[in-house]
């Protein structure tokens, strides 16, 4: 089974490029080059894996995270952005993307990005533990979701493939390199800022109950307490 991605980019000479490489790796790629079809595609089908320009003709790319968002939480979201602003990117991660490529970018990294993300579906099968008790939480990793006292919240898979290395790593120490090498696949200035985005995201997931605590230990990592 192929996986499919959504591919939003109104550049005609990179798309062509893009798509190419990426249908030659086996993916099975839609791509479009306006934000408005982009969001009438995604209404009407289901994606793997989603890529999004920022700056494209109707509708941005942010936007377009931000519908696919209200009810999509699983589906990866990469963005590509010729904007070099750090508030940008972290912008884009704050509106529920997982990652982001600053163009020009190579088509090897934006591979290497997407494998990562498809790791852990079902186009890959590792051994992974699927569900977590954190204090009175209920963390299902498979059906990415957090429950406590019958409420559930979706996480995206870059949300949930963290929570789940804290999990696995429980009262131990983490270094911030290993997280980011375990969960992103590389570490650099940009991924340790985007690190910082999603713990805060995964405290406020965590705040109905006291005692789990995701602690930063300063100047070298994170420690899950429950």
């Amino acid at each position: 089974m192929k996986a499919k991605i959504l591919y939003v980019e109104d550049d005609e000479s990179l798309s062509f490029v893009t798509r190419d490489n990426l249908e030659l790796k086996g993916y099975d790629i839609t791509h479009c080059a306006d934000g408005n079809k982009a969001i009438e595609i995604i209404d009407n089908d289901t994606f793997d894996l989603c890529i999004l320009d920022v700056m494209l003709p109707g509708v941005d790319g942010f936007t377009i995270a931000e519908h696919i968002r209200k009810f999509n939480q699983e589906v990866p979201i990469i963005f590509l952005t010729a904007k070099s602003l750090k508030e940008d990117k972290i912008h884009g991660l704050k509106l529920g993307g997982d990652d982001y490529l600053t163009k020009p970018f190579s088509i090897e990294e934006l591979i290497l990005k997407i494998e990562i993300f498809l790791r852990r579906s079902k186009f890959s099968s590792p051994n992974t533990p699927e569900k977590f008790h954190l204090g009175n939480y209920t963390f299902d990793f498979k059906n990415l979701s957090l429950s406590i006292n019958g409420e559930e919240k979706m996480l995206t898979q870059r949300e949930a493939d963290l929570l789940q290395y804290l999990c696995k790593n429980q009262g131990e120490i983490m270094k911030r390199s290993a997280i980011l090498t375990a969960v992103w696949g590389d570490d650099d200035y940009f991924l340790g800022r985007s690190l910082d985005v999603f713990i805060s995201r995964l405290r406020k997931y965590l705040s109905a109950d006291d005692a789990v605590n995701i602690e930063n230990i300063h100047g070298v990592g994170f420690r899950m307490k429950v």
